[in-house]
């Protein structure tokens, strides 16, 4: 089995791009869009997500339904924009949050207005999901992440 060299770990390190997801809380989407972010760009992606006004806690329903989608959402916690340092970000990108996410330095900077699921039935709530995992994908061929991992 051949396995790289530190060269070649550099060499992925500096190629990766950073991306940053906030919502207000960081436990519903901020959270799935790293999951999500993760799963599809693998090693090319550092993708983080981070509150304003963190709860501490993913939401279970969160966690349930993106065991739907084969992801775990146990390995993530929630977190504070005091958290996810000063290094510069590739993309940041708000969750419809508006005036509760500060601004942060970005190459690029997007605001995705969407519903917080946390009180939604079921089935918008999986819509959010659904519509969170589309932009995902879409945001990180945009970066020239292309395919999933």
């Amino acid at each position: 089995m051949l396995r790289p060299g530190r060269g070649s770990e550099r060499a992925l390190r500096v190629n990766m791009k950073r991306v940053l997801f906030v919502c207000v809380e960081n436990s519903n989407r901020s959270q799935m869009a790293e999951a999500f972010a993760r799963a599809h760009g693998g090693t090319r992606v550092d993708a983080q997500s981070a509150g304003s006004q963190p709860s501490g806690a993913i939401n279970p329903r969160a966690i349930a339904f993106m065991a739907e989608r084969g992801i775990d959402l146990h390995i993530q916690r929630s977190k504070s924009l005091h958290d996810v340092g000063g290094a510069a970000f590739d993309a940041v990108v708000t969750m419809g949050c508006g005036d509760a996410c500060p601004w942060i330095p970005a190459a690029r900077r997007d605001d995705w207005a969407l519903p917080d699921p946390k009180h939604l039935p079921d089935e918008e709530f999986r819509r959010v999901r659904d519509e969170i995992e589309r932009r995902v994908t879409a945001l990180l061929q945009d970066l020239g992440i292309e395919g999933s991992a």
